[in-house]
């Protein structure tokens, strides 16, 4: 991690190399901002290859506790892969697969981010933008939030691999209503079919994301850790090996867990240190 990023400032572009995804860490927070606000946080190929770049250095800092992701301007998160460069970038088949061959492993980045990770969900949440939202692990979003990915307005199809983590989550139902039908869903539908975890009033997602990212932050990050590993170990349908269930008792050997349990017999407050 950059001594520029560490310090905290708002807006540094260190970690990314780029103004259009901006990094911010404080109070063992990182906030990652898709910063194109006039074109609605649409990405552009730069910003895909960004994110990949960012989480993976997220991922080596061993002091950070949690992740905030979100889109400049507050109308929204983003409004997913910038159409205009497709006419250079992803014009046919074999420049769309180049194009995922740099989109795709920086969406592995965000699954496999250590930290847990939040999307802070203003405005709207379309195409690319909802495929990043789930791969966030938790989304809260403002009542006036919409969700979709109306892509058969464009006549492309998104790709099995986009596909996957977000069946995995929401379910094949949800999903086939979401590409069949190309209405956006308005927040208290998106929050039926387990696309989000909360919904605020808009003037309080700010809060909301930042209130859970502190209560992560102020637990044991190896707990924290562990707990997404698991989980989405378990998403995957191939039965667990026995090293898999012994590292399910690695927390009984950790400093934090004698901190913890000791701690709380003393009816004190915990001070956990990652190891």
């Amino acid at each position: 991690m950059t001594a520029e990023a560490k310090s905290g400032v708002r807006g540094t572009a260190a970690l990314s190399g780029t103004e259009d995804l901006l990094v911010h860490i404080e109070d063992r927070i990182a906030t990652v901002t898709i910063n194109r606000a006039a074109k609605h946080n649409a990405m552009n190929l730069e910003v895909f290859g960004a994110i990949g770049k960012v989480f993976t250095a997220l991922d080596a800092d061993p002091e950070l506790r949690c992740v905030v992701v979100r889109g400049a301007g507050g109308k929204a998160f983003s409004a997913g892969a910038d159409i205009s460069e497709f006419e250079s970038v992803r014009k046919d088949k074999t420049a769309a697969k180049k194009y995922a061959e740099l989109s795709g492993p920086s969406n592995d980045a965000v699954v496999k981010c250590r930290h847990p990770v939040i999307a802070l969900i203003e405005g709207l949440c379309v195409g690319g933008g909802f495929g990043l939202a789930a791969l966030c692990d938790l989304r809260i979003c403002g009542e006036g939030s919409r969700f979709g990915v109306p892509v058969k307005r464009l006549g492309l199809v998104e790709s099995m691999e986009e596909l996957e983590f977000q069946v995995k989550k929401y379910g094949a139902n949800a999903m086939l209503q979401i590409l069949l039908v190309g209405d956006l869903l308005k927040a208290d539908e998106a929050r039926h079919y387990g696309i989000v975890n909360r919904v605020v009033p808009d003037d309080q997602v700010e809060a909301a994301a930042y209130e859970w990212a502190a209560k992560i932050a102020e637990g044991a990050p190896l707990t924290a850790r562990w707990h997404k590993q698991f989980i989405y170990r378990l998403m995957e349908p191939a039965p667990l090996t026995d090293a898999e269930k012994d590292s399910g008792y690695d927390a009984f050997d950790t400093e934090d867990f004698q901190r913890g349990y000791k701690a709380f017999l003393a009816k004190e407050k915990p001070s956990f240190v990652g190891r």
